[in-house]
């Protein structure tokens, strides 16, 4: 069985995505579950402790915070509960965000590359 977060209209919510990697610690867990899916929160644990003094308690509660905004989705495997990275939430605020305000850029540096490219 999969848990998911909490979502609105099919879609978590912005805010709690950009809070969720606001966190240099949050954003380190999901390079973690980028690079291997199905990690326990012990596994996920020693991620962050080689990086950061951080107890149990407090990798649960990031973890917690990055379920809630949907970038991570649980199952559970016999005893444990293995996490997952889930991109979608990173892809809409991309397509929503980033790319809009990035095309006009881009498409004015085509046109310098062109006209340089002809003089």
């Amino acid at each position: 069985m999969t848990k998911q977060s909490p979502i609105v209209d099919g879609v978590a919510s912005d805010d709690l995505v950009f809070k969720a990697l606001a966190d240099p610690t949050r954003r380190l867990l999901l390079d973690a579950l980028r690079e291997r899916a199905g990690q326990s929160l012990g596994e996920l644990e020693a991620v962050v402790v080689t990086h950061a003094a951080m107890t149990r308690f407090g990798v649960m509660k990031h973890v917690k915070v990055l379920i809630e905004a949907g970038l991570v989705t649980t199952r559970k495997s016999g005893r444990h509960t293995l996490h997952h990275l889930n991109p979608v939430p990173i892809r809409l605020i991309h397509d929503r965000w980033i790319s809009r305000y990035v095309e006009p850029q881009v498409a004015a540096l085509s046109d310098l590359k062109q006209h340089l490219e002809s003089s």
